[in-house]
C-alpha cells in the first residue's frame, strides 16, 4: 500500500497553523466590518462560461477545470479526441471549474442578485481559491483571499477607504514597514498611446507587470516579443524610470502624459484619491505612485493597488483595483466596481518570517483540570460545569494519568492555567491553580478562580 500523500500546491493545517490563521481572519474581519462591508459565500466551483475570458489568456490556463459527471467522454465528438487538442475536447468534457478568485463570482453573484442587494453593495468574502500555478513559497495551488469590494458607484472614496483597510489590518497585525503602491490603468493606457502602441495596453500590462520578477532586460525582450517596436520600448522606459515623491512623480507623468486623454484622466483620479487621504490618519502605510504596477488581470479599469512588506522576503500581499465593467459580460452594464484582496497565506509567511505571532495564540483553552483519582474526578466535573457555564473555556484530561503526563499534555497545548484536584481539595472544597506561563500556585475558591479568569 502506498503511502498517504498531498496534492502538489496544498496543505494540511494542524491546531497550532489554524489558530493563526484564524487570527489573521478574525482581524481582517474586524475591520471589513468596522468599514460597513457585510459577508456573503459562493459556490467552489463555477461554470466554466463564467470564468473563462475574466482573466486573460494566462488566467485561463491557470483554470482548474472539473469533468463531468459520470462517463464524461460519452458526448465528446470523435473528431476532437482524434486531434487530441485539449482546447477542442474541453467544451464537452468539462462544464464546471474551480473558482480561480472571488472578484468574478461576486459579479456574478450581483447580477444574478440585483433585485435583493442595496447598492452601493459592501461585500467581503473569505473563502479558498485555486490555481493551476508551479508551487513555491507563497505561491500555492489552493490559498484563501480576502475580498473586499463596492459595486454601485464611481466615488474614489472607496479607493481611498481600501487604503485605509489595508493600512488598518496590516499595522493590526503587528506590521510596520510596508508599501501601498498606486497606479491607474488609464495611465497605462495613456503610457501606451503615448508611446505610439495605442490600444496595445493588455500587452504592456502583461510584460511590465513582471518587472519586479525579471528585470527590465528581461522585460524589454518580452514587449519586443510581444510586437512592441524598438522605439515604443525606449519611450517606455522613461515612464518605468520616474522617480521622486508622488507629487514629483505626478509632474513627470503630466509632462509624458500630455498627449493623451485617457492619460491624464488616470492621473487626476490618482490625485483624487491623494486628497481624500489627506483627510484621514495613515498608521504605517508608505503610499507610492508606481508607473510599473500594471496588476496582470484584464478587468481593471481604474486604480489598481499592490502591497508590499518591505522587510520581509515576501512578493506582494494584497492587490485589487476598480472594475467598472465586469458585471456587463454578465448582461449587467453600468455598474462601477472597486475592491482589494488580502493574500493571507503570504500574510502568514511574512508573521512567521518576522516571528509577530503571539506566543499565546495557539491556546484554545483557558483551564485544564487534572484529578489524581475517581473521588477528585466527581468533584473536578461539578468544577468543569461551572468553569463553562461562566464561559470559560476548559476541559478535563480524561484519564487519570500521572500528574507529570498531564502537566506535559497541558504544556503542549500552551494552556495557560492548571487546576489541580486531589483528596485535600475536595475535602477543603478549594482547588490549587497553577500559572503555567510564570510556575506560580495558588489556593483558590471556584468562585474566585472564575473572576479572576474573567479579568485576563
Amino acid at each position: 500500500m502506498s503511502k498517504p500523500s498531498l496534492a502538489r500546491g496544498t496543505r494540511d493545517f494542524g491546531p497550532l497553523v489554524m489558530a493563526r490563521r484564524n487570527y489573521i481572519f478574525d482581524t481582517i474581519k474586524s475591520v471589513f466590518k468596522k468599514f460597513g462591508y457585510q459577508p456573503i459565500e459562493t459556490p467552489a466551483m463555477e461554470n466554466l462560461s463564467t470564468l473563462t475570458g475574466k482573466y486573460g489568456d494566462e488566467g485561463d490556463q491557470l483554470l482548474f477545470k472539473i469533468l463531468n459527471s459520470g462517463d464524461y467522454l460519452k458526448d465528446a465528438p470523435e473528431e476532437f479526441l482524434a486531434t487530441k487538442d485539449s482546447k477542442k475536447v474541453l467544451g464537452s468534457i468539462s462544464e464546471k471549474g474551480l473558482r480561480y478568485d472571488l472578484t468574478v463570482p461576486f459579479a456574478r453573484f450581483v447580477v444574478m442578485n440585483r433585485h435583493e442587494i442595496t447598492f452601493p453593495f459592501k461585500r467581503y468574502q473569505i473563502q479558498p481559491v485555486w490555481r493551476g500555478d508551479r508551487p513555491a513559497r507563497g505561491r500555492y495551488r489552493e490559498f484563501y483571499q480576502c475580498d473586499a469590494d463596492v459595486v454601485g458607484t464611481n466615488s474614489l472614496l472607496c479607493e481611498a477607504e481600501i487604503v485605509l483597510m489595508i493600512d488598518e489590518v496590516l499595522t493590526k497585525l503587528g506590521l510596520d514597514d510596508f508599501t501601498i503602491k498606486i497606479n491607474n490603468r488609464k495611465i497605462l493606457s495613456g503610457m501606451a498611446e503615448a508611446v505610439g502602441e495605442k490600444g496595445k495596453e493588455s500587452t504592456i500590462c502583461v510584460a511590465i507587470d513582471k518587472l519586479d520578477k525579471i528585470g527590465q532586460e528581461a522585460v524589454n525582450k518580452e514587449l519586443q516579443e510581444r510586437g512592441i517596436s524598438r522605439d515604443s520600448i525606449v519611450k517606455l522606459v522613461d515612464f518605468m524610470n520616474v522617480s521622486g515623491s508622488n507629487q514629483e512623480i505626478i509632474q513627470q507623468l503630466k509632462k509624458l502624459l500630455h498627449s493623451s486623454e485617457v492619460g491624464l484622466k488616470g492621473l487626476t483620479e490618482v490625485e483624487e484619491v491623494f486628497a481624500y487621504l489627506e483627510n484621514f490618519n495613515i498608521r504605517n502605510a508608505k503610499i507610492h505612485l508606481d508607473t510599473t504596477l500594471a496588476r496582470g488581470l484584464s478587468y481593471y479599469t481604474g486604480c489598481i493597488f499592490e502591497v508590499k512588506v518591505n522587510n520581509a522576503n515576501m512578493g506582494s500581499i494584497s492587490g485589487g483595483g476598480r472594475y467598472d465593467n465586469l458585471t456587463d459580460v454578465f448582461g449587467m452594464p453600468d455598474v462601477p466596481g472597486v475592491g482589494f484582496s488580502f493574500g493571507v497565506d503570504r500574510i502568514y509567511d511574512v508573521l512567521e518570517e518576522l516571528n509577530l505571532f503571539k506566543d499565546n495564540i495557539e491556546a484554545s483553552v483557558s483551564v485544564m483540570l487534572a484529578c489524581f483519582d475517581s473521588e477528585s474526578e466527581k468533584y473536578a466535573l461539578k468544577v468543569l460545569q461551572k468553569l463553562r457555564n461562566a464561559d470559560i473555556s476548559a476541559e478535563l484530561y480524561p484519564e487519570q494519568s500521572k500528574i507529570k503526563k498531564q502537566m506535559t499534555y497541558a504544556n503542549n497545548k500552551k494552556i495557560p492555567f492548571v487546576v489541580l484536584i486531589g483528596s485535600e481539595e475536595v475535602a477543603s472544597q478549594t482547588l490549587t491553580c497553577k500559572n503555567m506561563i510564570e510556575g506560580s500556585q495558588i489556593s483558590i475558591t471556584v468562585n474566585d478562580l472564575i473572576a479572576q479568569l474573567k479579568t485576563q
